[in-house]
């Protein structure tokens, strides 16, 4: 993920859609996470990201997939691979789903749920992004048994080359995903990604926030934000309001058009360049976490018992999202 909320701040407080204040709910049920759930998502980090793993790192790299193979693996998927060559290298995006579609038919509806796997040069990653692939290897975990409303499925998703130099390029993992998506003629309804959401403190003033939007969002750095673009701003909103039911983490929202610098900088903007909505949900990165982008990025910075309460309550919106039951 590259720099976050650097943009022309008036456009933003022009344009911005102030998301919390229409989507207040009642007494959402308390988000707290089963006790494993913190030590698991730490194994995940620990075992993905505590080493460079990049194109420039192959072994690395392909170490990280195989892992995430592996896991989905032992939750009782089988894994399917989108190859393909970049960096004078075979690499691959993983993928793991779960529908009620009809056999030989097309799903009505997709929803993804993705993060990438990668690392930027010269980083552990353990925020950016180990802390995204263990939150998608953990809700694929607990949604395993989902059944989704008929037609639809979700497809959780590990992209590979998010990080320069392939951002928002052809060798960009999650373009080559949503190209192929957009070639078949599928129906994407949202793709909800992953993006640098390990790290939370409340401590006042931790959280920078861009000129003019001052005392329109919280300055302690303690909640998780749904972000993307005006196009994508209902889905947004939707997400938004089904994680404020299913959680009482504290969670804000924002959407802003698409050219204000910030709001497509993850692999949901390869999604929106294929008309699909998407949107990112994260820590807000470099506005909040202190080693983004370094080699200080390591799996103990992070909040391990927040993540699993974020996932916990993710779990619960992605399966409303999907008009789900659980099996």
């Amino acid at each position: 993920m590259r720099n976050f909320f650097h943009s022309h701040w008036k456009v933003i407080v022009a344009l911005v859609l102030l998301i919390m204040v229409a989507v207040l709910t009642i007494g959402p049920e308390s988000a707290r996470a089963a006790p494993d759930l913190a030590e698991r998502m730490r194994q995940h980090v620990r075992a993905v990201a505590s080493e460079e793993h990049n194109t420039g790192q192959p072994e690395q790299l392909e170490r990280a997939a195989v892992y995430i193979e592996t896991a989905l693996e032992r939750a009782g998927y089988a894994p399917s691979r989108q190859e393909y060559e970049a960096g004078g290298q075979r690499v691959r995006n993983i993928e793991a789903v779960v529908g009620k579609v009809a056999r030989g038919k097309r799903p009505d509806r997709i929803f993804i749920v993705g993060a990438h796997y990668d690392s930027a040069q010269g980083a552990p990653g353990a925020n950016d992004n180990g802390s995204g692939t263990a939150a998608v290897l953990e809700l694929a975990r607990l949604l395993r048994t989902m059944q989704p409303a008929a037609g639809t499925e979700v497809r959780f998703v590990f992209f590979v080359n998010e990080e320069p130099p392939f951002f928002m390029g052809e060798q960009m993992g999650s373009m080559r995903h949503a190209a192929e998506l957009k070639r078949q003629g599928q129906q994407v309804e949202g793709a909800l990604v992953l993006e640098t959401m390990g790290y939370y403190t409340d401590q006042p003033g931790s959280q920078q926030l861009p000129p003019g939007l001052d005392g329109q969002y919280p300055d302690t750095g303690n909640f998780i934000a749904f972000v993307g673009t005006i196009e994508s701003s209902a889905l947004v909103r939707q997400a938004l309001a089904a994680f404020r039911d299913a959680s009482d983490f504290p969670a804000q929202g924002l959407a802003a058009p698409a050219h204000t610098m910030g709001v497509t900088l993850s692999d949901h903007s390869a999604y929106n360049r294929h008309g699909y909505p998407a949107l990112m949900i994260t820590d807000t990165a470099f506005m909040r976490y202190p080693y983004y982008h370094t080699a200080q990025d390591t799996p103990d910075k992070l909040d391990y018992e927040s993540m699993a309460r974020v996932v916990t309550g993710l779990s619960k919106t992605i399966a409303a999202l999907a008009g789900a039951t659980r099996g």
